[in-house]
């Protein structure tokens, strides 16, 4: 059961609005996606990213902002446990629609075919480890090997997709060269908290700037759409 002597810690609260804040913003640039796309398969795609974001996080998130409100309890432990692992998939799939956004912006250039093997093999791999029962998703412990493994071939799939955009450069004056650095602080916030966290619960503060980095990605989209 929930303590009932429980009462919200202000960074805790502060960490729940900003959770809500962020589901909020990603749910209103997919709808604007998908209102402004006037059929556009780019905007379409951006679409779907935005809400699959949005919506695997809201698996993990939702419980955060109940527990930062009500305190902790063995279902909210749980319900912890099983968004950690749609966000993990969801997250992936979310690079998977990366590679294809970038096909249809930069229509002229084609991505090489082992590039986008790499990117498709790893992003596969990575899924497939998350429903191992073996992740142990809903225990403290969870486990270090596979996590280590997952987040391996994770990283791997980030690379291709800079690879990329670092290829692309600045093509069409769009500045998306932006999405590089976007990624890199993505990847480089969110592997220490996966890796390091239970060790050092403070490196969570990371995962701030890393929903940022995806915030910037989802905004790079909004002003090619209102371009």
């Amino acid at each position: 059961m929930t303590d009932s002597a429980y009462r919200p810690r202000t960074p805790d609260l502060m960490e729940a609005i900003f959770d809500i804040c962020y589901l909020t913003f990603d749910l209103i640039a997919g709808i604007l996606f998908f209102t402004f796309s006037k059929g556009n398969v780019l905007f379409i795609l951006y679409g779907i990213l935005t809400l699959t974001l949005c919506g695997g996080d809201a698996f993990h998130l939702i419980p955060r902002v109940v527990r930062a409100f009500k305190g902790s309890n063995d279902k909210i432990k749980k319900q912890l446990g099983i968004g950690l692992q749609v966000s993990s998939i969801t997250m992936t799939v979310f690079y998977i629609l990366l590679l294809y956004i970038w096909k249809n912006t930069f229509t002229e250039i084609k991505a090489p075919v082992a590039l986008e093997l790499i990117i498709w093999i790893s992003a596969l791999i990575r899924i497939v480890i998350c429903f191992l029962p073996q992740n142990n998703w809903c225990t403290d412990e969870g486990n270090m090997k596979l996590s280590v493994i997952r987040n391996s071939v994770f990283a791997l799939t980030g690379i291709g997709v800079i690879i990329l955009y670092v290829v692309s450069g600045n093509k069409y004056d769009l500045h998306m060269t932006r999405m590089v650095a976007a990624i890199i602080i993505s990847f480089g916030c969110y592997l220490p908290v996966t890796l390091l966290s239970k060790k050092m619960p403070k490196l969570g503060l990371l995962m701030i700037p890393k929903t940022c980095a995806y915030i910037w990605m989802i905004v790079m989209g909004l002003q090619l759409l209102f371009r």
